[in-house]
């Protein structure tokens, strides 16, 4: 399940899925947070230099960037309901 979350100001902040179109709720800019891509040993680094953060990894496994990547993400930008990720949450 997807979570939005509205801030005073109105602005809202959520990691983008497809589960719901959010031009329903008006004018939307979507900006990249990060880049997830394999290095030349195929080891899998999440890297958030696009909102100021840090390069993670290296992993074996895409998905465990990709987990590392969203639990960076809810903790630094103030999206802390999203939901963590671990063996429960791929």
């Amino acid at each position: 399940m997807s979570v939005l979350v509205i801030r005073p100001d109105g602005r809202a902040i959520g990691l983008y899925t497809e589960e719901f179109d959010l031009a329903r709720l008006g004018e939307i800019v979507i900006r990249r947070a990060s880049r997830v891509e394999p290095d030349d040993s195929g080891r899998w680094w999440a890297d958030l230099s696009p909102v100021g953060g840090p390069a993670l990894g290296p992993f074996a496994r895409r998905s465990q960037a990709l987990a590392a990547e969203r639990d960076w993400l809810a903790t630094h930008l103030g999206a802390a309901c999203l939901p963590s990720t671990g063996p429960d949450h791929p």
